[in-house]
């Protein structure tokens, strides 16, 4: 499975970003995409996650600020970040889990000026 990420970039605080992944290759239902975030000297933190069926979790930090969604025929996901803060700048993964494995993919920027 391959996963192509965009829609990183710089915003200012209170600003909104959204970004997109699509997903090819070998997908199997039932899945589960969403985004993962990192910076650095830190962990990577998930973010938000929705299932095939579009049952979405999110952070703490990412609740009533991010929605995520997914077009099961495209195999996309999205994350809608509205609100966003300067401690939300960080490298954000879109990642694949299916059943049995488990893709990253590249990495999009999102920096949050104050």
């Amino acid at each position: 499975v391959q996963l192509q990420a965009s829609g990183g970039g710089l915003v200012q605080t209170g600003g909104s970003l959204r970004l997109a992944c699509v997903a090819s290759g070998n997908i199997f239902s039932p899945n589960i995409l969403g985004w993962y975030r990192q910076t650095p000297g830190k962990q990577r933190e998930l973010v938000a996650v929705i299932t095939t069926s579009l049952v979405a979790n999110y952070a703490d930090s990412a609740k009533g600020r991010f929605t995520v969604s997914r077009d099961n025929a495209k195999n996309t996901v999205s994350l809608q970040m509205d609100s966003l803060k300067p401690e939300d700048t960080a490298v954000y993964y879109c990642f694949y889990n299916g059943r049995f494995d488990f893709y990253w993919g590249q990495g999009t920027l999102v920096t949050v000026s104050s």
